[in-house]
């Protein structure tokens, strides 16, 4: 006896659900996000059109989602408080990533450049700053490390 499979647009709106039931008008939640739910319901159909719904191609699938995590970010930012004029900034990428792979020096920047301005200072100056690969197992993965000093103005000292 062959089980019924459920049609996309059934799956569709039961994965849109728990987004739904946050909203109390899900005709509005469906009318700002038309282009999602349809979008879901063609996967859905694809995936039964190809027979990816058994139960091996959905395992392997949230396996491989575990380990990859997509929405995990992509680097992990670590600020230590040397002193009070001296940040150390450590940047530590995911081992599994796609691209990211020059952006090392930017986000130390950003970083450094968003302590300075919470912090009320004028700017920061750059002490040291070093990128790298760390060879762990079972994956390598980019690392960077930077220290730097938080400056007060120094056109005007009082600032």
């Amino acid at each position: 006896m062959k089980r019924a499979i459920p049609s996309p647009v059934v799956l569709a709106v039961l994965l849109s659900l728990p987004a739904c039931s946050a909203l109390r008008d899900s005709s509005a939640f469906l009318q700002e996000n038309h282009v999602a739910v349809a979008g879901l319901a063609g996967v859905a159909w694809t995936a039964q059109q190809l027979q990816y719904l058994k139960p091996e191609f959905l395992a392997g699938g949230l396996i491989a989602y575990g380990i990859y995590d997509p929405f995990a970010p992509t680097w992990e930012i670590k600020v230590t408080e040397v002193d009070a004029e001296h940040r150390r900034i450590d940047l530590s990428m995911k081992r599994l990533a796609t691209g990211g792979d020059g952006e090392a020096r930017q986000i130390f920047v950003r970083v450094a450049q968003s302590l300075a301005e919470k912090g009320g200072y004028a700017g920061f100056d750059e002490l040291r700053y070093t990128e790298g690969i760390e060879s762990t197992r079972p994956f390598a993965h980019r690392i960077a490390a930077g220290d730097i000093r938080l400056v007060k103005s120094r056109q005007f000292p009082a600032l």
